[in-house]
């Protein structure tokens, strides 16, 4: 007796209902492979965006919630809350660069752009930014714009080209080399210009800081909220804060996908327990020329573990494919703004490769078990007296 050729002409023996069993596993695992592999592709970029924005604290006005926090990382528009004195209080602190951003929005061509204000001189110490094409701000009250290099991919701009900003005209002064985060799809002017082009008198949105000292990072915050009534973040924390949001929103994902495996579980139940009585007789054919209960169970166990395992390859495959295809479009939304300006990849991960595939297998067996112990247990009379 041929198992394997037994069980493979069994599962096959009927294309149609073969098909759709394995489709529905198939569909399973690729919809949770692919929300894991964007979701942990997602966290790598929020980690890395993280980290380009070179700042060890955040200060924000009191009040702020993670999403508002988020904003900080994608750039974009927040409210104006902080005075500029505050900031002079803050960088009079020995120890640390204090560098304010106040964000804004406009549009051209019809795509909303990111507008920022910002000390000239101190933020490109801070971000240590070079010059791609043309030049820099020459005074903190220049009324030019810096634009980032995706900007002027994006609409074919360079230096002597203007853009039309509250309906009024700045020339473009310099393209940023490629940073590889949000800078590259921002404008930048003076701070100064900014506010008052905003009207926002001398207020700024939040306060990138840089400290000298990371092992007083306490210290730090201590000195900052006792000179000022501000709140302040460290990285560290404005990363956490982000990536729980993230990891809600990838759980609650993954979930659903998990609830479409269980569906294919029982469609893989529902195949097994109509081959039972539609093979009683081959049940009783084999017992009766000597095979086991042991070997009987195996037959119908195995059988549900090989839609288990051809599904969970090909929706590994499928869902692989779809991540690749789909990371591109994910920047195309509000909450993962931070995409802008940069690709996210999607890392081939063997662990998350195998670990779906065993997943699978082991769904399939799980709701293989009370199938193959149900045809295990027929009598032989029972199963070669069936008509």
């Amino acid at each position: 007796m041929n198992i394997p050729r037994l069980i493979l002409r069994n599962v096959t023996g009927r294309k149609g209902r073969f098909i759709f069993t394995l489709l529905g596993i198939t569909v399973g695992i690729a919809s949770f492979v692919t929300l894991l592999s964007l979701g942990g592709s997602l966290k790598d970029e929020v980690k890395r965006q993280a980290g380009e924005l070179g700042a060890n604290l955040v200060v924000t006005p009191k009040g702020w919630c993670a999403y508002e926090q988020i904003s900080v990382l994608t750039g974009e528009q927040l409210p104006e809350a902080i005075p500029f004195d505050e900031v002079k209080k803050i960088s009079a602190i020995k120890g640390l660069k204090a560098v304010p951003y106040l964000t804004e929005k406009t549009a051209y061509k019809n795509s909303p752009v990111p507008v920022i204000g910002i000390l000239p001189e101190e933020m490109k110490l801070f971000k240590g930014w070079d010059i791609g094409n043309g030049g820099y701000f020459t005074s903190a009250g220049e009324r030019s714009l810096v634009i980032g290099s995706g900007i002027a991919q994006q609409f074919k701009l360079s230096p002597a080209d203007e853009l039309t900003i509250r309906g009024k005209r700045f020339p473009v002064k310099g393209v940023l080399k490629e940073t590889g985060n949000k800078d590259d799809i921002a404008v930048f002017m003076p701070l100064s210009v900014t506010q008052e082009l905003y009207g926002v008198g001398d207020k700024v949105s939040f306060i990138a800081i840089k400290v000298d000292d990371i092992s007083k990072i306490d210290e730090y915050i201590q000195k900052i909220q006792d000179t000022s009534n501000v709140a302040v973040v460290s990285d560290k924390q404005l990363l956490k804060s982000v990536l729980s949001i993230v990891g809600t929103v990838s759980l609650t994902l993954q979930l659903i996908a998990v609830v479409a495996i269980l569906a294919a579980a029982f469609g893989i139940i529902n195949t097994m327990m109509t081959a039972i009585y539609e093979r009683r007789r081959e049940i009783g054919i084999l017992q009766a020329i000597g095979a086991k209960q042991r070997t009987i169970f195996n037959i119908f166990l195995l059988e549900s573990g090989l839609y288990g395992l051809l599904g969970g390859i090909i929706g590994v495959g499928i869902g692989l494919a779809f991540s690749s295809v789909a990371a591109p479009y994910i920047s195309q939304n509000e909450f993962t703004a931070f995409m802008k300006g940069s690709t996210l990849a999607v890392n081939f991960d063997f662990r998350l490769v195998f670990g779906s595939i065993l997943f699978s297998l082991f769904i399939s067996l799980i709701s293989g078990f009370y199938p193959a112990w149900r045809a295990s247990r027929l009598s032989p009379v029972e199963a070669i007296s069936y008509e």
